[in-house]
């Protein structure tokens, strides 16, 4: 069960930054680990055993204020960092819209959102996690067991009433019945636990710089495929060179503006055909593309963004 954690933050810690590039001010997340008032974003992150309460809102003249709350001073500044990394505010990207801002495709989005980002999560496991939880699924159905497994599995803070995201160890510790009283199926749920048994079995490091051999150590598991990792690479370590291609708004994206057929499906290949002149940017470019197609039709159906099976009005980037 979630645990419960109150008592007295001693350490507050402020930070006021300017990002490296123009930023879009983000907002909730559907999962409710983030949570938003007015300008005002909240979110707590889990440093080792404790909880830290992260709060960020734009400080004016395009610079961004950020506050955390926690028990040492040591996991506050690491809680900001991740926070940092969250929002994309260290990311410069001037490379990338020097190079593609009057791209006959992407342009008029990158004029029109300069500041738009890949969505991501603090912690690379997370990513992996909710990745693994909405294969083959729609959105609304995923946030739903993502939202369930948080209230049983998520650390709770009394005094602010978030919950922080299920670590590893805590879904390795868990059983495969538990994640199925989720609703989430059972293929999945031996996955997601294997996945956080290796993990911590072996010490898998999810963050280190050179991530690619943890990659082939995750595809050995069965239910981890390509997608679940470009998922993890894009959305938990920042690697906008990833680009989700089975996702099937990216199959219906390429495949429609390939044939004009608005019922067509593009292949994986095709797909990373499309997106491969925006190396190293093919993730962030596939956030762009899908927000301009969206934007370009009505929308006739909820948001599922990031979903291997599914038709967000969203990217398959969403945090």
């Amino acid at each position: 069960m979630g645990e419960s954690t109150g008592g007295d933050w001693p350490v507050h810690l402020r930070v006021q930054c300017r990002p490296r590039w123009p930023l879009s001010w983000p907002g909730a997340t559907p999962d409710g680990l983030r949570r938003r008032r007015g300008q005002l974003l909240e979110r707590l992150i889990g440093v080792d055993e404790q909880l830290v309460l992260v709060r960020a809102a734009p400080a004016g003249a395009g610079n961004v204020l950020l506050g955390a709350w926690a028990t040492s001073q040591d996991a506050a500044t690491e809680a900001i960092g991740r926070m940092r990394f969250v929002l994309g505010v260290d990311d410069d990207l001037r490379a990338f819209h020097e190079r593609f801002r009057w791209d006959p495709w992407l342009g008029r989005g990158l004029r029109n959102d300069p500041g738009l980002r890949v969505p991501r999560h603090p912690r690379p496991f997370e990513a992996l996690a909710w990745a693994i939880c909405e294969q083959l699924i729609d959105f609304p159905r995923a946030t739903a067991i993502q939202r369930r497994i948080i209230a049983r599995l998520g650390r709770r803070c009394d005094r602010s009433d978030l919950r922080d995201a299920p670590t590893a160890a805590a879904i390795a510790s868990s059983s495969t019945a538990l994640l199925e009283s989720c609703d989430l199926s059972p293929s999945r749920s031996r996955t997601l636990v294997r996945v956080a048994r290796l993990i911590v079995r072996r010490g898998l490091d999810l963050e280190q710089s050179a991530p690619e051999h943890g990659w082939e150590t995750l595809r050995s598991i069965p239910g981890v495929g390509a997608w679940t990792i470009e998922m993890l690479a894009l959305r938990g370590q920042g690697r906008l060179d990833q680009l989700p291609a089975g996702d099937l708004n990216l199959l219906k994206l390429v495949g429609r503006r390939a044939s004009g057929d608005p019922h067509a499906r593009a292949g994986e290949e095709e797909v990373r055909e499309a997106f491969a002149p925006y190396a190293p940017y093919q993730g962030l470019a596939a956030c762009y593309a899908m927000r301009l197609s969206s934007s370009s039709r009505p929308v006739r159906s909820p948001a599922r963004a990031g979903t291997r099976r599914s038709s967000p009005s969203r990217p398959p980037v969403a945090a």
